[in-house]
């Protein structure tokens, strides 16, 4: 109990406590459950819409799964060499895979790196593959008897049947060698089923002459749209996000324009 210390002269001083010495009330801590439980049911929704966005962007285009299969069933029995090139192509679309532009060694002929993965070579000698045309031969041969023809990009001695086939700039040469040439105005109407084009991305730079680096080109297969649109030239093509079946066309710039085959 307090007690007041008493003077000489009998009067009372400053009260002097005795006890145990006040506590500062301790601060509660916060609690995160709360928000865990938030961010978790945030976050569940959230994965599942990012993983459904592409689904339903193909819904909306019409590129869906079932519209590819629609499309190779009504391509791949044509008399057509293109239509047939193109429903070998779309086959890719089924599967969109992995963009993998790893230097591999890998058989030859007909040598392929894991069918899940590739660039946008691979889906023009995936697509002549599924018609019994192997670019990765015909290139390296080609290649072994006229190396000096080809674009010198790559500071190579010579042919090298693991990746020539899947540079850009070599099909461009190939194509220009033995396949026919065709116009690369801007008009839909001059490009049918089948048909190779080269492209850059709008405003970027292309060297001196006819040499394009490999960052620069593009490659990419011609098909018909899907439904309503299937007498619309569309690509096929793989440009670092997997294979893709998509009206870009016009998206590029269109520096080659080829038809090769039977």
């Amino acid at each position: 109990m307090p007690r007041r210390p008493q003077r000489n002269n009998g009067f009372f001083d400053t009260i002097e406590y005795v006890g145990p010495r006040p506590q500062k009330p301790k601060k509660k801590r916060r609690f995160f459950g709360g928000w865990v439980i938030i961010l978790i049911a945030v976050g569940i929704p959230f994965l599942f819409f990012r993983k459904l966005v592409p689904t339903l962007k193909a819904e909306q285009e019409g590129t869906s799964v079932e519209n590819v299969e629609r499309s190779i069933a009504k391509l791949a029995p044509s008399a057509a060499f293109g239509d047939r090139l193109a429903a070998a192509t779309l086959a890719q679309a089924r599967t969109p895979g992995v963009y993998d532009d790893t230097y591999r060694q890998i058989a030859y002929p007909g040598g392929d790196i894991p069918a899940d993965r590739g660039k946008a070579e691979d889906v023009v000698v995936r697509a002549y593959r599924g018609v019994d045309i192997d670019l990765q031969q015909l290139v390296h041969e080609d290649m072994e008897k006229n190396f000096r023809e080809y674009e010198q990009l790559y500071k190579t001695k010579g042919p090298d049947a693991n990746i020539d086939h899947r540079r850009a700039p070599n099909l461009k040469r190939f194509f220009e060698r033995h396949g026919e040439s065709l116009t690369t105005s801007r008009n839909v109407a001059e490009y049918k089923a089948g048909d190779v084009v080269i492209l850059t991305r709008p405003g970027s730079s292309v060297r001196g002459g006819d040499a394009h680096s490999q960052v620069e080109m593009h490659i990419a297969m011609v098909v018909p749209g899907p439904g309503d649109s299937a007498s619309e030239p569309w690509l096929v093509h793989n440009l670092d996000s997997g294979v893709k079946w998509e009206d870009a066309l016009l998206s590029y710039q269109i520096i080659g324009h080829y038809r090769y085959g039977k």
